[in-house]
Parts: C-alpha cells; structure tokens; sequence
C-alpha cells in the first residue's frame, strides 16, 4: 500500500519531536495501539471519513477512545483532526511506526498465502530464502488471499519472491500461447 504525502510529513514531524522530546519509545507503542484500534473497527473509519460529523465531536470521541494516551499523541490526534486529516490517521501512525523500524533496523516482511500458515511453516519460508537478514530483526505480517490458489508470496522491502499456484499457472498459460 502506498503511504500518502501527507502522512509521511506528519509521520516525520512527530518522529522529529518524538526524538527531541525522547519520547521515540512510548509514541511509538501508542501508534501500534492506534492503529489496531482504527484498523479492526470499521464503524470507527466511518467515523473518522465522515463529512457529516462535527470536528468537534471528533476530537471529544478520540478524546475518550485514546485517553490513555500520552499528551503528544492526543495532541497529535487533535491536530489531524482540526485539519480534515483525520482519515490519515491510520497512514500517519503506521508511517511513524516505519520509520522507527526502519531507524532500529527492522525488515518488514509480508507473506501473503491462499490459507493460514503455522508458525513452523511461516519460519521454513524464512529459512529458505536470502532475501531475509536473520542477523537483525524482522517483523512479519501475514496475509491471507485464496485468489493465490496455493504456495505463497513472499515480500522483504521492495524484493518478491512469488512462488503462488496463481502465477506458475499464468505462466504455464503464457508457454502454451507462445507454442
């Protein structure tokens, strides 16, 4: 997914106080529960896109959803939200999240198969490649997708590994055409 300009300049301006602040750490596990919480709940993506919905009776809702949450980020909510973002703020916090990964070297890594893998087979698929560097840490987000049919495809940054049923067909198909 393509992340949006205006989420990756939010994302650098919070990572850049964060910093200066030295509040990295903690924004950073807030972003991971903000983007859990906006992700699994569609009535609360409803929410947030509505044109119909007061701003104000955004910030008071997220005030309530999100008040656990450290001042920088609730000021950070109520900042997006003032300026009609706030259908960016999934993108803005996984944008954050990135970037932090990316500072402490985390690969991320998106294996999408037709069913659910175990975790002995998610770890054989990462054994058998070298697009992953088991040196540093790696954060693996499983997809599931039946239109691939069977196999799996792997994904280490901007580098594919597809070895799904659907592709080797499509170029089975692509052979006998060309015979």
């Amino acid at each position: 997914m393509r992340t949006s300009k205006v989420a990756k300049r939010y994302a650098q301006g919070l990572l850049n106080f964060t910093q200066e602040a030295g509040l990295t750490t903690s924004v950073f596990g807030e972003m991971k529960d903000l983007v859990n919480t906006i992700e699994k709940s569609k009535e609360l993506q409803s929410f947030f896109t509505s044109p119909i919905i007061e701003v104000k009776k955004k910030i008071s809702v997220s005030a309530e959803i999100f008040k656990s949450f450290s001042p920088v980020t609730k000021n950070l909510i109520q900042l997006v939200i003032k300026h009609g973002r706030e259908g960016q703020l999934s993108n803005i916090g996984q944008e954050f999240i990135n970037k932090v990964e990316d500072m402490n070297g985390v690969q991320r890594i998106t294996l999408t198969s037709a069913t659910a893998l175990s975790q002995e087979n998610i770890d054989n698929i990462l054994k058998s490649t070298t697009l992953v560097n088991h040196n540093n840490q790696f954060d693996v987000k499983s997809i599931i997708n039946p239109e691939i049919l069977g196999g799996y495809i792997l994904r280490v940054g901007d580098q594919q590994i597809d070895a799904s049923v659907k592709s080797k067909l499509n170029r089975l198909n692509k052979e006998f055409q060309l015979n």
